[in-house]
């Protein structure tokens, strides 16, 4: 499922629940170093495909991947840049994303600007060597200065006036819930609405516990309409998580005793919040066929845009929390999707640590299907799939007249 980390909640309490925690009591005692943020980062190309495709999977499967109608790569909204820790004050980053190389930089006064990375002048790459002075960083090339606010350059060391169409494209960005977000329109007009603030995130009563990140070889706009695809939470999440992330494996019979049951409704928002939708979610686990209601749970999941999703979850025995879900399109057919756990500050940092990796391992199972798979602009649906196209009716809106789409070379499908 798309929205990764509404199967792992309850997932992690298919065990039983004794059994569970006296697991969490053993690591806290052997394990001096569970209180720290737990860190899966999964390399491009190293998961979601079957042995025999050599080193360069991910680049082999896009290239062998049959020519679709794709929708265009890059939606309008806002996008993860970094975390804002990862870009201190002073401090210049390289990026690419969204096709593009850009600069990210961090002036001394704390303000975080992103502008497009090459100089006008004679295309030096403006993050590799350049440093902030003031508001503007400095091309490392001949010392051009261009403003991180507007782009506009300000300073020419040897020339006695600036040109005033001399500037570079200065990106509209934010900072919110401890990630650098940038805003993307294909029209370049400015952003539609905001990124909200959760609130306990903000006031620090959940703290940072971790996060996975991972690189998925398919179009952004899979990832979301898992969310109204409900017939795949059965069969795909319905195994347990102890049979791992490795569908020839997940419907083995040694893990057959227990189950997930799902039932999921998803939801575009009204006005003046149609860029939203929301899913909620209830589960059930089973084990020999036996239901344990201490085990049901409700969570709900917001979409905010293409490219956000905020999950939030509650639990008796497990506490409060939320796991927020970026997915940032780095080349036509390539995702960088992060997941980063918050959690009640006075809960021990095992458990959303143990509810990160549970998530892990059944978002893997998504990335499997979606970088083996191909986008169906006209898929064969029956009646129950009616929530796939009005999932992909609310996703239009983020597309316009002039979006790029990818051309498609001759031959091979290779970005």
């Amino acid at each position: 499922m798309g929205w990764c980390g509404t199967e792992l909640l309850a997932a992690g309490l298919g065990d039983g629940a004794p059994l569970f925690f006296l697991l969490l009591f053993l690591l806290l005692v052997l394990l001096p170093g569970c209180w720290r943020p737990l860190e899966l980062r999964r390399a491009p190309g190293r998961v979601g495909y079957l042995p025999g495709l050599g080193p360069s999977r991910g680049l082999s499967a896009r290239r062998s991947r049959r020519p679709g109608a794709l929708p265009p790569p890059y939606p309008n909204g806002w996008y993860r840049v970094l975390d804002s820790a990862q870009l201190p004050r002073g401090a210049v980053r390289s990026l690419a994303l969204l096709g593009e190389r850009l600069a990210a930089f961090r002036t001394q006064d704390g303000q975080a600007h992103v502008v497009d990375a090459y100089c006008p002048h004679l295309g030096a790459d403006l993050a590799a060597g350049g440093r902030v002075v003031g508001s503007c960083i400095e091309c490392p090339f001949h010392g051009w200065r261009f403003r991180g606010e507007d782009g506009k350059c300000t300073h020419i060391p040897y020339a006695g006036k600036v040109p005033d169409f001399a500037k570079v494209r200065s990106w509209p960005c934010c900072e919110v819930n401890g990630m650098l977000l940038l805003w993307y329109h294909c029209d370049g007009t400015g952003p539609a609405w905001a990124v909200p603030e959760q609130p306990e995130i903000i006031t620090g009563d959940w703290v940072f516990r971790g996060q996975t990140e991972h690189f998925v070889d398919a179009h952004i706009q899979e990832i979301p309409e898992n969310a109204a695809d409900t017939a795949h939470l059965a069969f795909l999440h319905g195994p347990a998580i102890l049979s791992g992330s490795d569908l020839r494996y997940t419907k083995s019979r040694l893990w057959d005793f227990m189950k997930h049951v799902w039932k999921a409704e998803w939801q575009p928002e009204p006005e003046p919040h149609r860029h939203c939708s929301h899913m909620q979610l209830q589960h059930t686990a089973t084990i020999f066929g036996r239901r344990f209601p201490l085990l049901d749970l409700s969570v709900s999941a917001r979409q905010v845009g293409p490219g956000l999703v905020f999950l939030i979850f509650k639990h008796a025995f497990l506490g409060h929390g939320i796991i927020l879900q970026t997915v940032t399109p780095l080349e036509p057919l390539l995702q960088n999707v992060v997941h980063k756990i918050y959690y009640q500050k006075n809960v021990p940092a095992i458990i959303p640590k143990f509810i990160l990796r549970a998530e892990c391992i059944q978002f893997e199972r998504d990335v499997t299907i979606w970088n083996n798979k191909q986008y169906l602009p006209r898929p064969l649906l029956v009646c129950e799939d009616a929530g796939i196209q009005k999932h992909r009716r609310w996703f239009a809106q983020f597309y316009s007249e002039r979006s790029t789409r990818p051309s498609v070379p001759k031959g091979d499908l290779d970005w």
